[in-house]
């Protein structure tokens, strides 16, 4: 027997004995995949330069070099908001069908091509408001799938999987009707999902034979622990579930940051098959290729937030997801009797081809060492290869030791991800990314591209914008597709799409506009962070309507909009081109038609920020000639943020904390729309506290009032929520304390030097 300790203590708690036995039974394993949708949060990664294009496709798709995914879910769009953006539909209006737009079907080939035996699964979370006139449950619904069948067909791309309508419930009539649609239409291959939403839909199956026939697939989101965004230290399904006698899929869960939603990703997938029999584990999403405003900005196996600099980042989770899918194949089985959970704490499961094996082990809970010994029967014996991946600050995807016979031991350490395989051509990858900078100005676009593609860098949030020809002069213009209001997913808001850099400050947007009917416009500047429902947008808005009616409007995260200053002006009318103008200067903005100023408002709540274009309602307006230029200086201010001890700033991390000076990235801060932002994430009073001693760490940016300072004439940074000070606990000079906030008191432990301007 070999025993053998891996990178730490050798002393170990209570073994395990696992028996790895090739005749033992267990279920079909089919995949761990991740989903392209549910928001545009792959819109950027299409706009990036080669070769970190390619470089973050290899690390996601590539066998032997990253997550190695065996299942890419893909939106099928429907021109509305669905999380944090909107993607286009195929057939904004009936029969006018582009199989061309959008970036997902480039996304399935660039899949396929780096690993063929890829499947693909399909999933409407909205859709055209033309489908059953307004009903999604209806047969334009089943005929409107029939087309985007037909529309993969054309891009050479079979789908293997297709589900009803994301997190919105169940039809049973409508299910039978699609699965005998597909038959139907030459399509049979094709497994149908229900319900992407809860256990509910077994009850049903259980109870009506035909509708159980109609689904091939019973596919649960968020079924572990927590829920969405859950710890998944356990997971659970229903007795119904499995008396379904189907294969039970997470079909959706992650929802985590790169690194830090590491552990529950590998646990879900573990304790998925454990406690509750499920064989396949869909991460949502993706990626985070997403403006960093968004939200979910670090979610994901791989975060691309600036296609201009070519900057990402991959993370814990790009590592955790290949200890799977680089020693395993959708196909394989579980073998039951060698699954289960470590003697101290952990969990294990076991797969098989019938020759080779690979047991996955996660010592996510474990606190001790811990010995586990295995024992090989009726499979391969040769040299099985141990692959780790830390939880922690260690090494991701690591080829740790080699371990030979029918039987080893060996000696687990905790919050680790150990892989034990005799399969082979495991690899890490090696690219590395440029660092990241900003998008200068000044910044055109023309808009100059194929009919019925999307634009550089606009990101749509609502409604779809596509080239098309210009109406009344030559050229390709900007139009917004969707006529009438979508079958939405989540609440409605103005068709609108946002371009650009977080860092931008005074600036002058212009483009020339088309109204299609009567309505009204609007150019957005200094739009910073988002919340969920898109509609809730920090954000300024230069309004003209057909008649003449123009606004000025800031809006927030709250939803609440703000009319700063309205009058009249030259009328736009309809089909007719004019040029519209906002400029932010310091606290002034100014909008103008055509080379007029329509009119001014003085604000100065919002400092930074994207520009953007949008359409109040829906129509067919277009835009042409779209200008983002430089004003006079800047308001962004960029540096340290200096603490009254002497010597020492404020440093980011998980925790924010006192550290000496050093001039290093962790301690070089931005000061954007009242937020201090590092490394795209802003200082953050924990869970909104407002309670002496609430610790401060680094979060994603929302636009709370916990994440809003204000500096007081006596140096001190107070929370806007609460009025309390920024605070270095009890005059500390130890590196690491973590900051907190505190009842103002003047004391130098509370005094602190932004940068300057």
């Amino acid at each position: 027997m070999t025993a053998l300790a891996l990178a730490g203590p050798a002393t170990a708690d209570a073994a395990t004995s696992i028996t790895i036995d090739g005749s033992q039974g267990g279920r079909t394993f089919d995949g761990i995949g991740a989903i392209s949708g549910g928001g545009g949060n792959s819109r950027l990664l299409i706009d990036y330069p080669e070769p970190q294009r390619g470089q973050v496709l290899d690390y996601l798709f590539k066998p032997g070099y990253g997550a190695d995914l065996q299942v890419l879910k893909l939106e099928i769009g429907g021109d509305a908001n669905s999380t944090d953006g909107s993607e286009p539909s195929i057939e904004h209006t009936k029969g006018a069908v582009n199989c061309g737009g959008g970036y997902e079907w480039w996304l399935a080939e660039q899949a396929k091509a780096r690993n063929p035996n890829i499947e693909l699964y399909g999933l409407a979370w909205a859709a055209p408001g033309w489908i059953g006139k307004g009903n999604f449950w209806s047969q334009d619904m089943v005929d409107y799938l029939m087309t985007w069948l037909g529309c993969a067909k054309q891009h050479g791309l079979d789908i293997s999987f297709l589900g009803g309508w994301n997190e919105r419930g169940y039809d049973k009539g409508w299910y039978e009707n699609l699965h005998a649609t597909l038959a139907g239409k030459g399509y049979g291959g094709v497994k149908v999902v229900g319900a992407d939403s809860g256990w509910e839909i077994a009850d049903d199956m259980v109870k009506d034979p035909t509708f159980a026939k109609a689904v091939d697939i019973v596919g649960a989101h968020y079924p572990c622990h927590g829920g969405d965004g859950g710890d998944a230290v356990s997971c659970g399904t229903t007795s119904n579930a499995l008396a379904t006698g189907k294969p039970l899929w997470a079909s959706e869960n992650g929802s985590q940051d790169i690194d830090s939603g590491t552990a529950p990703l590998i646990r879900s997938i573990t304790r998925g098959y454990l406690d509750a029999k499920m064989t396949a584990y869909l991460n949502w999403p993706l990626l985070a290729a997403i403006y960093p405003n968004l939200p979910y900005s670090t979610v994901g196996l791989a975060v691309a937030p600036s296609p201009w600099s070519g900057a990402y980042s991959t993370g814990k989770s790009t590592w955790a997801t290949a200890q799977v899918t680089q020693f395993t194949k959708p196909g394989w089985h579980f073998i039951d009797s060698a699954s289960g959970y470590l003697g101290t704490s952990g969990s294990y499961v076991t797969l098989t081809d019938g020759h080779d094996y690979s047991t996955v082990i996660e010592t996510s809970t474990a606190t001790a060492a811990q010995q586990v010994s295995f024992s090989v029967r009726g499979l391969n014996t040769s040299t099985a290869h141990v692959w780790t991946t830390s939880l922690g600050t260690g090494p991701d995807f690591q080829h740790s030791a080699d371990v030979n016979g029918s039987s080893y031991t060996l000696t687990l350490q905790p919050n680790t991800i150990y892989t034990i395989s005799t399969t082979t051509g495991q690899g890490k990858g090696t690219a590395v990314s440029p660092a990241e900078h900003g998008l200068a100005l000044p910044y055109r676009d023309g808009f100059e591209y194929a009919s019925g593609t999307e634009a550089k860098y606009l990101s749509d949030m609502q409604g779809s914008y596509e080239a098309q020809p210009c109406v009344g002069r030559s050229g390709q213009c900007l139009t917004q597709m969707a006529p009438i209001r979508p079958i939405e997913w989540q609440d409605d808001s103005d068709a609108f799409s946002l371009i650009g850099d977080q860092d931008w400050g005074n600036y002058t947007v212009s483009a020339d506009v088309r109204l299609a009917k009567a309505g009204a416009v609007e150019l957005m500047g200094r739009a910073n962070a988002q919340s969920r429902p898109q509609s809730h947008q920090d954000a300024y808005y230069f309004r003209v309507s057909d008649t003449g009616a123009w606004s000025i409007v800031s809006g927030d995260t709250s939803g609440s909009l703000t009319t700063l200053a309205s009058g009249t002006t030259t009328a736009l009318g309809t089909n007719a081109w004019h040029t519209l103008s906002v400029t932010f200067q310091g606290s002034t903005i100014t909008g103008s038609v055509d080379g007029h100023t329509a009119g001014t408002a003085t604000d100065g709540r919002w400092t930074n920020g994207q520009a953007g274009i949008g359409v109040v309602g829906y129509a067919t307006d277009q835009f042409d000639n779209l200008a983002i230029t430089p004003g006079a200086g800047s308001p962004a201010r960029q540096g340290p943020i200096t603490s009254g001890m002497a010597g020492k700033c404020a440093r980011a991390g998980a925790q924010v904390a006192l550290a000496t000076c050093d001039g290093s990235a962790a301690q070089t801060w931005t000061v954007r729309n009242g937020s201090l932002v590092n490394s795209g994430q802003c200082m953050d009073v924990t869970g909104q506290g407002t309670a002496n001693g609430t610790l401060v760490e680094l979060w994603d940016c929302n636009g709370g009032g916990n994440q809003q300072w204000t500096q007081a004439t006596d140096g001190s940074l107070r929370s806007v929520q609460s009025g309390k000070c920024l605070d270095d606990p009890g005059f500390s000079t130890t590196d690491g304390t973590q900051l907190e906030i505190w009842d103002c008191n003047g004391g130098a432990n509370q005094r602190w030097q932004l940068p300057a301007a």
